[in-house]
């Protein structure tokens, strides 16, 4: 089976793979494995391992492709000086931020399940929480 490499960006209103494509700059598909990051066969795999969660589906593909490139190696060659490893280290540091967010959302959701409440419960404060008054109980100023 051969790698495919498409973008359709009349799709990015869907979850999909040329959503992937379009948040990580992967678009330039007319190229194929020279130009892309990963083929559409490695997103849409992603994407189903993670189909609750776009952000750990986003932070896997970055991980791939920060360690596909993580091989390639600086070159001089007389005036030419290409950095490769640069380009790696850029999507290190994203994957890491991605990371250490998915992370914190993680430990959020952990800490308020462990305490019984729901996850999404809605706005912690809310209008006259700080009031002395109770409630039904009428005061004249």
């Amino acid at each position: 089976m051969s790698a495919t490499y498409a973008y359709d960006p009349s799709k990015l209103a869907e979850r999909g793979k040329d959503l992937m494509r379009f948040e990580l700059g992967d678009t330039m598909v007319e190229g194929g494995q020279d130009t892309c990051a990963l083929c559409d066969e490695e997103y849409e795999a992603l994407l189903n391992m993670y189909p609750d969660s776009w952000k750990k589906a986003k932070m896997h593909c970055i991980e791939s492709i920060f360690r596909r490139f993580s091989y390639e190696t600086d070159t001089l060659d007389g005036e030419l000086s290409l950095k490769f490893g640069d380009r790696a280290k850029l999507w290190q540091e994203e994957y890491q931020k991605l990371k250490a967010e998915a992370e914190a959302d993680d430990t959020d959701c952990h800490a308020i399940e462990s305490m019984g409440c729901p996850v999404h419960r809605g706005p912690y404060f809310r209008l006259g929480m700080m009031s002395r008054d109770r409630v039904g109980e009428v005061h004249e100023r």
